[in-house]
């Protein structure tokens, strides 16, 4: 659809999913009725099968009788909280499950707290479960019953699939050096530790005994007040120093050798306010960097402040990184000086992320910046902004970049739904000059959906992609619109 509507050469253009993006649809027009799923061998069906959610899965049975033996016999996928509405009981419909499968395990996900005494050793010693790839001592949500006060100890069966784990998520529980002291985990390539309380030698330790670790994620976690990284594959880290406990407090994060990190993740409120990286080569992902809570990050020994740059002291940033690609940044006031400033520290950003809900600051386009803009190449390719609100120091910030980022190819905003009406969009096509805008090619893209993975709901899994804070489906229909 377009329509025209205020300055002249203003055109709006909404965005249709494509066939690839809807469900159900096929991009050659044909193939319709096919039943081309039955035509795959067992191993691939098996392989669909162990991936649905596990009502879905278990429900496959009834299509054929070929699905009935597909289902019993595919890596089974167990997930308790498919079954937490259920009225038989969710001990019973577990336990009939794991009577009903041969085996191997995919997945098992339940709260440590549920896995207590003889249920915890009649579930996790089932041959259902042999050689099981992922194991999920999952933490409290507000979909599972509250966990008891006292502290809980991970059960001894769960540590039976050390061998053959490639993910666990290990939550709500207390990890002793005794139950560390034995455990290796040589093809753990994913490990999340959530609400965790461990020492800071017990938790070095594990991390030792996963040679093949690729994402790390400790969040909410305590007992320990530094972590040191050392680790020849690990791509990606994310942390988040907030703790309710009475205990040692996650202070500091040093990595020492990680050759072949790229992403490192500050995830929320974090209290881990010291974070030096010494030697990662490969670093291209970094964020949620906060100036609110004051992070202070060094590189190679050399201080990069974030409450220097909330006091847009900028001159005082000498260290460039020139390996980061991709950046996130939550500024409760946001600061044109402050980013530009960030653009100076990470000269090869092509992908920036920003979200600030606060009131902001004037962003004049000064003459400094005029200065500035001569001896900064602008990289950026993206712009992706969570809560805009149309108000003078956003658009300020906004046109800086419209007019002077010559390679920009999408700058996305995410609006609230009131503002999301032609009105809105025919003075912001003024109010951005998008006819002078330095890349003619250059879309500007308004949304009322959220833009980008929210840092705190990160998982473990999402460590594992290029780009954690992409979404992960694409912007549709009738919420999106772009300037033209």
């Amino acid at each position: 659809m377009a329509a025209e509507a205020g300055a002249p050469g203003y055109k709006l253009r909404k965005r249709k999913a494509t066939a690839h993006e809807v469900p159900g649809s096929d991009a050659e027009g044909g193939g319709a009725g096919v039943d081309r799923i039955s035509d795959l061998p067992d191993e691939v069906l098996g392989d669909i099968v162990s991936l649905l959610p596990t009502k879905e899965g278990g429900r496959t049975q009834v299509l054929a009788s070929r699905w009935r033996r597909l289902w019993r016999t595919a890596p089974l996928n167990l997930d308790q909280r498919s079954f937490l509405r259920d009225e038989e009981g969710l001990d019973v419909i577990i336990s009939r499950v794991l009577a009903a499968h041969q085996g191997p395990g995919r997945r098992f996900s339940a709260p440590v707290y549920h896995l207590a005494g003889d249920r915890a050793d009649a579930w996790l010693r089932s041959p259902a479960l042999n050689s099981l790839q992922e194991l999920e001592l999952c933490s409290f949500s507000h979909k599972l019953p509250r966990p008891p006060a006292t502290v809980q100890l991970p059960p001894s069966a769960a540590f039976r699939f050390s061998d053959t784990l490639s993910v666990a998520v290990i939550g709500d529980c207390h990890l002793t050096g005794d139950i560390i002291q034995s455990l290796h985990f040589p093809k753990l390539q994913k490990l999340a530790l959530q609400r965790v309380s461990i020492s800071e030698s017990s938790l070095h330790a594990m991390i030792a005994a996963c040679p093949a670790l690729e994402c790390l994620l400790i969040q909410n976690s305590g007992g320990f007040s530094c972590v040191r990284i050392n680790s020849i594959r690990l791509r990606s880290i994310g942390v988040s120093g907030h703790s309710n406990r009475t205990e040692t407090k996650f202070k500091e994060l040093i990595i020492e050798n990680a050759p072949c990190l790229e992403s490192l993740l500050t995830l929320g409120s974090c209290e881990c306010r010291l974070i030096s990286v010494i030697s990662a080569p490969k670093l291209e992902v970094m964020g949620c960097l906060s100036t609110h809570y004051g992070i202070t990050i060094s590189f190679d020994s050399a201080p990069f402040d974030s409450t220097v740059i909330q006091r847009m002291r900028v001159d005082r940033l000498t260290t460039a990184v020139r390996t980061v690609k991709i950046l996130a940044i939550l500024m409760h006031s946001l600061s044109l000086d402050a980013v530009l400033g960030l653009m100076r520290c990470f000269p090869c950003l092509e992908k920036l992320y920003i979200e600030s809900s606060g009131p902001g600051i004037s962003n004049l386009r000064r003459r400094k910046h005029r200065t500035l803009i001569r001896s900064l190449d602008i990289p950026l390719k993206t712009i992706v902004w969570n809560y805009y609100r149309g108000i003078k120091s956003h658009v300020d910030l906004a046109t800086f970049f419209v007019l002077n980022a010559r390679v920009l190819e999408l700058m996305t905003f995410e609006v609230n739904v009131e503002d999301f009406n032609e009105e809105f969009f025919a003075q912001h096509h003024k109010k951005l000059q998008v006819d002078s805008r330095a890349s003619r090619g250059a879309r500007i893209r308004f949304t009322t959906d959220w833009c980008y993975n929210y840092h705190m709901k990160l998982s473990v899994h999402d460590l594992g992609r290029a780009d954690p804070f992409e979404r992960t489906h694409p912007l549709q229909g009738d919420t999106t619109f772009e300037l033209c």
